[in-house]
This record gives structure tokens, sequence and C-alpha cells, in this order.
């Protein structure tokens, strides 16, 4: 093992946005820590990701000269998160970078109250983010080289823009809210460390979260009212690669002194 070889923990990481920041780490030379539950959640009306599509990010990862270890987990659960992170650990050294990335969304379910599905998005969203942060910080503090935490949150951690009144759109929302929280909290804790930590909001992005038979019907319904209709610049989606180009700065060393930063990634969607 080669003690100076950056190691990530990516949460989220089987396809989509978790995907492509993997992917663009690796071509970085960085080693990935890959988690994903695998699995679906029955309040959430699409499907998540599968082992296949995790496997498949590791195989990208491998073509992109790094090395993985894939932990199947879910992030609301920390004992499990935290053994599979702690054998990523165990093979490659201790981590300098994480990304949040883990989250769902159900835009489109109407009942004010649905208190299950409430609890299962603010679980993923932000306990989720939370147990990445608890589950990671002994180790870069370890580590002794400093690091960098990238969580990704949502414009709808920045605004409030398509709420209806749903447990759906307030739980999104709140919890995308809180992930602000915890990054101010976080920068303020680890800077004696030298670890920065930033949250990243991008408008809707272009993966299986937004393109799915459930969204899809959600947009034939209502095409003018959607969260994602206000972007300012002629876009109706960013790509994954754009919120990734994002990531690599925050984690790189041209952005050293950034922290306590909510970067929008939002195609004008927060321009008044």
């Amino acid at each position: 093992m080669n003690a100076q070889r950056r190691v990530a923990v990516l949460t989220g990481a089987a396809r989509g946005q978790g995907r492509s920041h993997a992917v663009a780490l690796a071509e970085q030379g960085i080693d990935i820590i890959a988690v994903d539950r695998c699995a679906d959640i029955e309040s959430v009306p699409y499907p998540l990701a599968t082992t296949a599509d995790l496997d498949e990010t590791a195989k990208l990862v491998h073509e992109a000269g790094a090395d993985v270890e894939t932990v199947v987990a879910d992030v609301r659960d920390l004992n499990a998160l935290q053994a599979g992170i702690d054998r990523g650990i165990a093979r490659f050294g201790d981590v300098d970078i994480v990304i949040a990335n883990a989250g769902v969304v159900a835009i489109g379910r109407p009942d004010p109250t649905d208190d299950q599905l409430y609890r299962d998005i603010v679980d993923v969203n932000l306990l989720g983010v939370w147990h990445t942060i608890a589950a990671t910080a002994p180790s870069m503090i370890r580590r002794g080289t400093g690091g960098s935490m990238v969580l990704i949150s949502s414009m709808q951690g920045l605004v409030g823009r398509g709420g209806d009144g749903s447990a759906a759109t307030f739980a999104y929302a709140a919890s995308k809210h809180g992930v602000v929280g915890l990054m101010r909290s976080a920068a303020n804790a680890y800077a004696p460390h030298n670890i920065r930590v930033n949250s990243i909001h991008p408008t809707g992005v272009a993966t299986p979260m937004i393109f799915n038979e459930h969204m899809a019907e959600v947009f034939a319904a209502n095409p003018e009212g959607s969260a994602m209709s206000g972007n300012l610049l002629p876009v109706p989606f960013v790509e994954p690669s754009d919120v990734s180009a994002a990531v690599l700065y925050l984690v790189s060393d041209g952005a050293r002194y950034i922290t306590g930063t909510a970067l929008p990634v939002d195609a004008g969607f927060a321009v008044m």
C-alpha cells in the first residue's frame, strides 16, 4: 500500500452522479471506497441502483486506472456503513476525500401526511450524510494530511421553489437545507485538522433519479411546473460530469482555502 496515494469514500456510487464522481476521481489516481445500498426503498417511487450497477462502477474505476473497494450498505445504517468503510480503509489506508452523494427524491407524490415517505427521504438525504461524516472523519484526522469533504445537496437546499405542500417536497427541501447546516458545522469542527467541508447544489441532473418512468409521468402531467423548469440557461438539466467538475475542484489543491461554501451548479436556477 502506498501511504501517499489518495483515497476517497463515495456514497451513492452505483450509478448517476455517484458513478460520474467515482470515475472522475479515479482518473486522478484516487482509489475509491464505493458505497451503495443496491436495493429499492418501498416508499421511493422509482427503482434504485443494483449490485450490477455497483459492479459496473467498479469496472469503470479500474479502467480509469484506480483501485476500488465496493461496499453494499445503506447510509441509514451507521454500523453497516462503518464496517464497509473500515474494510476499505484496511485495504487502502486512511481516507482524505469524502463525497456524501447518496440521496432520494419523490417529486409527484402528493400526500401531505405521508409520514413514512418523509422519514425515508430525510433519513437517506440528511441522516445518511451525517453518518457518512461520522464514519470517515476519524480516518481523515488520523491520516494527518488534511482533506476535503464534499456534501452533495441540491438547489432545493438553498431555495424553496417547487414546494407543493406534499410530504415528499417538504422532506426533500428540509433534508437538503439540513445538509448545509451539517456542512457549516463540520467545516468549523474539522478546520483545525485542515479538513475542508463544502456542499454542491445542482439543479436537476440527467440521472436515473430524473429519467425514470415515474418522473416521465410527472413531467407529462405538469410540463411547466417541475422544480427543474426554472433554469436561467437554456438547458433543462445539467450533466453528471458538470457536478463532477465541481467535485474535482473542491478536492483539489486549487481549493485548499475554500471551506464552508455552498457551491451552486444550477444553470442559473437561483438567479432572481
